[in-house]
């Protein structure tokens, strides 16, 4: 049997390679962190695709804490919490969540994708509705797909078309519950979400709101809490999830946080945590001392900021169109269009000493490929000044 599969598999990779939209996967022989260490031939590259945001994924205290607590807690649990219970440190790492996000309760999941696959299936029935943004990540796509609630799409961070879309929901399911499903922060563009005007919607049409804010947790807003204190909404979000795999330090593992009785109502029904081990130890003696030092210092949060205004007004001062002047986020994205161009640009700015990725279907729409960057606090103006000269020589060379 697999004689045949293996044909039709490998008509299936070759017509990706030919069309522009295989990945490649590079290896690095060294810490993540502003400037790595490519394996093979030891080129050091400036890092401008990480979600590496505050710079703490080589850490030194970071990495302390997580040591420290693997030589007390061990490696692992080797089984799910609902049967071999959980340790202090899971308990410590889910208050200090929700102390530092402001909210009741919180539980931990393997990765963010877990979290997102978990809230909506225990919360919603057949009789209720989801309202989801068309740029939502893929990990609450699948998670709705979950779920027997009735589906409805509004346009990108378009709160009219949000409006339209409730009054649809609500005629549709009458007193039933409603949701609302947004990113904080869209991770392609970069673009904030219009969290208050959505939070006002959701009050007129009672609905509920929930929010990834993988890109925006830890240094949006004042005290760095995400998207939900960046537009001053921090008390109107029912539902938060998030990650500790990029700016709490990059190692994996992710969180649902929000209004108590949502969070045991996850405890007791959300497969993803029902039947996932419990997170790594180390991972959470790594998170716990991320968020103490953000809740100690605004140090990296403000360097952040400072490079990111920096990178963007040199982009712009070279000639190059880059979404989000209005709101700028330490995402850039360097519009390109066409994916095997991006591929390309993507190889000559390696050559020239800058890790950047091309992204294109089915990471993003067709006709809208491009070189997405990320700033880190742990850059430094001269590597942001190197990377915007390498973009301008990459340009020239292949004449976009």
């Amino acid at each position: 049997m697999y004689d045949q599969v293996k044909e039709a598999l490998q008509a299936n990779l070759e017509e990706i390679r030919e069309s522009g939209l295989w990945k490649e996967e590079r290896t690095i022989a060294s810490p993540q962190a502003a400037r790595i260490r490519l394996a093979g031939n030891g080129q050091e590259v400036i890092n401008m695709c990480a979600n590496n945001y505050l710079g703490l994924s080589d850490n030194a205290e970071v990495s302390a804490a997580a040591a420290a607590t693997m030589e007390k807690w061990g490696y692992g649990l080797s089984s799910v919490r609902f049967i071999c219970g959980k340790q202090e440190i899971h308990e410590e790492l889910e208050v200090a969540v929700s102390q530092f996000l402001g909210t009741a309760d919180s539980i931990l999941f393997a990765a963010c994708f877990d979290a997102n696959g978990a809230v909506f299936e225990p919360l919603l029935t057949a009789d209720d509705a989801i309202v989801s943004d068309s740029l939502n990540h893929a990990s609450i796509i699948d998670g709705i797909r979950l779920c027997k609630a009735k589906r409805y799409r509004y346009a990108n961070n378009d709160l009219t078309a949000l409006e339209d879309q409730l009054k649809q929901a609500r005629a549709d399911v009458g007193t039933g519950r409603i949701m609302i499903a947004t990113d904080g922060v869209f991770s392609m563009d970069g673009t904030i979400a219009h969290l208050d005007g959505i939070c006002d919607l959701a009050e007129k049409y009672e609905a509920l709101v929930m929010v990834d804010d993988c890109h925006a947790t830890g240094f949006m807003g004042k005290g760095g809490r995400g998207t939900h204190e960046h537009r001053d909404c921090m008390d109107r979000v029912d539902i938060l999830t998030g990650t500790f795999g990029k700016a709490l330090g990059g190692a994996s593992g992710g969180y649902v946080s929000g209004r108590k009785e949502i969070i045991d109502l996850l405890r007791q029904r959300a497969r993803p945590y029902l039947f996932s081990n419990s997170l790594a130890p180390a991972i959470c003696g790594g998170s716990i001392k991320v968020l103490q030092m953000l809740s100690a210092s605004t140090e990296r949060r403000d360097r952040l900021w400072s490079n990111t205004a920096f990178y963007r007004r040199r982009l712009e001062e070279e000639g190059f169109s880059i979404p989000g002047k209005d709101e700028p986020h330490p995402i850039v994205p360097i519009m390109l269009g066409d994916a095997k161009i991006a591929q390309q640009a993507s190889a000559k700015l390696l050559e020239n000493g800058v890790y950047a990725i091309g992204f294109f279907y089915p990471v993003v729409a067709k006709g809208a490929a491009r070189i997405r960057t990320q700033v880190s606090a742990g850059h430094s103006q001269a590597d942001l000044e190197e990377a915007v000269q390498a973009f301008v020589k990459v340009r020239a060379d292949l004449g976009w």
